[in-house]
């Protein structure tokens, strides 16, 4: 694994080792084993990374280059990501917790190829600039409606999906046309610095990327900086509302992907057998550290002990374990703190009053790593703790509904809104209370199990502010500017 001569900032085009002795240790969250060391980036190299992307938004050729100027740039990095891929996986698996299959799909594969699909299709397609109508008043005019991008763009991820959440913030900003600083999470640098000698190779002009590591310190300077115009940030409702304010005296854009505790709406009719994959993905997906996982099971009242044993039956097959076992379904979670927080959780479920039909504990066996039973919460009141907070754990709890009404009233009787899920036989009837959650992505009989690039992704209530994704996520990093002018009378 690398060592700590090789971890630099990337600034204004050129590796960094920064102006701070600091240095933040990666540790692999299975084995608890240091994998890798970055800089701790300091005020003075955030700034030199803003004023990098400044210069380059307001004096270079970027946000000048014409829309296929810039698609032959990110077709050149989707190439050496492509390359990369493999190497990729293997630094997502030890810094992020991973399983191989994940880290092959959702958290390297597809944003890859969602970035080779902005170049390749959002770009060309996109509505770049557009004819006004005609205007009659004093005189006769007409116009175009361009789009132009934002400006400067802070990245800031989340450590759960460290590469796609990234990759997702990059394209659409630099398809628009502006100029970035990322900032991944302390616990997982690592992919997202091979972003910088991506864009190295590619020939993406200098200050367009700029990637600094740090803390809380560097992200309260990309949030207050008045260099900055926009901040995309993906992470937890309580930082999101305090990057909010962060970003409100100097009237930033802010585009926020938070927290959920999405809901499984499962009908009496339903096929039980099909729903049962969505529920376990809910729990063991990454350890549960995902907002869109759908973590709540709604299933009607008298489905309710048949879907429960199902459930439980198949949790007790789940090996959690290191990623690199190939066998491995379930790994760590990130660190020893967000295991406490679970594990208060946890305790906080059985206080309250809540069936603990599987797990609660750690694994057996399991000496390093910073490991959580699967577990299930039987026996749940949607006004319960546990029912309410997002885990970011491998933790669902399964609430009973009487009819189709109680099913949408528990389902939006949350503070989240960012994804749900409805089982019927009856499509029709799914899709109605599927239009009735409320919720930014809500699938039917598991439709959409991919991550499609027409999706809009992103939350209502406090899962957030904006889409990202496609077209969605482009549209957030323009600008819309009128020009008109007259062509007769006045």
């Amino acid at each position: 694994m690398s060592t700590e001569s090789t971890h630099r900032l990337y600034i204004d085009g050129a590796w960094t080792e920064g102006t701070g002795d600091e240095r933040i240790e990666v540790v692999n969250p299975a084995t608890e084993q240091v994998v890798g060391r970055v800089p701790q980036a300091t005020r003075d190299d955030v700034v030199r990374a803003i004023e990098a992307a400044r210069r380059a938004f307001d004096e270079g050729p970027w946000p000048r280059m014409s829309v296929r100027e810039r698609a032959e740039v990110m077709l050149a990095m989707a190439a050496v990501m492509e390359r990369r891929l493999p190497e990729l996986i293997e630094l997502n698996m030890a810094e992020a917790g991973s399983t191989r299959p994940l880290a092959e799909s959702i958290q390297v594969g597809i944003p890859i190829r969602q970035f080779r699909d902005m170049a390749e299709r959002v770009m060309p397609a996109f509505d770049w600039e557009a004819p006004m109508p005609p205007t009659v008043g004093q005189g006769i005019g007409q116009g175009v409606l361009r789009r132009e991008p934002f400006g400067v763009a802070a990245l800031i991820p989340a450590y759960n999906f460290p590469f796609f959440l990234s990759v997702m913030k990059l394209a659409p900003a630099l398809a628009a046309g502006c100029t970035t600083v990322l900032k991944p999470a302390p616990t997982t640098p690592l992919e997202v610095l091979v972003l910088g000698e991506i864009a190295e190779e590619a020939g993406l002009p200098a200050g367009v990327l700029n990637v600094v590591t740090g803390d809380v310190e560097a992200g309260l300077e990309l949030t207050t900086n008045p260099m900055v115009d926009l901040v995309s940030f993906t992470g937890s409702d309580t930082v999101g509302r305090m990057v909010y304010g962060q970003a409100a005296p100097t009237m930033k854009k802010v585009v926020l992907e938070l927290g959920g505790k999405s809901a499984s709406v499962v009908c009496e009719d339903a096929d039980l057998d099909k729903v049962l994959p969505e529920i376990l993905a809910g729990i063991v997906v990454q350890a549960g550290q995902g907002c869109a996982l759908f973590t709540r099971t709604l299933v009607h009242r008298s489905r309710h002990d048949e879907l429960v044993e199902k459930i439980v039956t198949a949790l007790r097959y789940v090996k959690v374990g290191d990623p690199a076992e190939p066998d491995t379904a379930m790994g760590p979670l990130i660190s020893e703190a967000q295991r406490g927080k679970v594990e208060k959780l946890i305790r906080t479920g059985e206080e309250e009053g809540a069936h603990l039909a599987f797990g609660g504990g750690r694994p057996a066996g399991l000496e390093r790593g910073y490991f959580v039973e699967p577990t299930l919460f039987t026996g749940v009141d949607n006004a319960m703790t546990i029912a309410r907070t997002e885990f970011f754990g491998p933790v669902g709890v399964v609430i009973p509904f009487d009819d189709d009404e109680d099913a949408v009233r528990i389902a939006n009787d949350s503070p989240y809104g960012l994804a749900g899920s409805v089982w019927s036989a009856d499509p029709v009837r799914a899709y109605e209370i599927a239009k009735r959650i409320r919720a930014g992505f809500v699938s039917v009989n598991g439709g959409g199990g991919g991550v499609s690039p027409h999706i809009a992704f992103g939350g209502y209530k406090q899962s957030g502010l904006g889409r990202e994704w496609g077209e969605h996520g482009l549209d957030e990093y323009l600008q819309t500017k009128s020009i008109s002018w007259g062509v007769a009378g006045g």
